[in-house]
């Protein structure tokens, strides 16, 4: 009798253990986003087709004869403006990837947009060449702008995207445009 007792407090106590690990996984933050069909007459956009795009190092191949963002990320410590943008179809998922990697490391954040919602996740900007890994932040805010709802490989994307959130003990704030022809 004492052993079953033991058994049945052992085993909830175990259940309750599993129930909360499996809650902490589920704390994903999924926004919906916003269509702004006037997107790509925005003056913002139109200006980055006047200008060409960033090489952020010197063997870089440049996939866009145009700038494809202007997007501003503002820190207590620094504010850099050299974001690139291209956006991958796989699946359900539209993948648009805002970044500034140079080869050895990079800064940045990567969308997942599906159905009518979006998730961000930031990249870790200490790895090594050529990887991609992403960090832990608490976001305070996020809104995403497209230009539609549906996409298709070869379409063109437009965006804003107004995004802060909190890495350590330091607010990012990452806010501006973006273009792409999905791939």
């Amino acid at each position: 009798m004492i052993k079953t007792f033991y058994f049945i407090v052992i085993f909830a106590f175990g259940l309750c253990f599993l129930s909360c690990k499996k809650g902490e996984k589920n704390e994903i933050d999924f926004e919906k986003f916003s269509v702004d069909k006037g997107l790509p007459q925005n003056d913002t956009i139109k200006l980055l087709s006047k200008h060409p795009e960033l090489k952020l190092f010197k063997d870089e191949k440049i996939e866009s004869k145009t700038r494809t963002a202007y997007i501003i990320e503002t820190t207590n410590l620094f504010q850099v403006d050299n974001y690139k943008c291209k956006a991958a179809s796989k699946n359900d998922t539209l993948e648009i990837l805002l970044n500034n990697n140079n080869g050895f490391f990079g800064n940045g954040v990567l969308l997942k947009v599906f159905e009518d919602r979006f998730l961000i996740k930031d990249i870790d900007p200490k790895t090594l060449h050529g990887e991609i890994k992403f960090i832990k932040t608490r976001p305070v805010y996020q809104k995403l702008a497209l230009n539609k709802s549906n996409f298709q490989k070869k379409d063109s994307i437009y965006g804003f995207i107004d995004y802060a959130t909190k890495v350590d003990s330091f607010t990012k704030i990452f806010r501006g445009y973006f273009k792409a022809i999905i791939k």
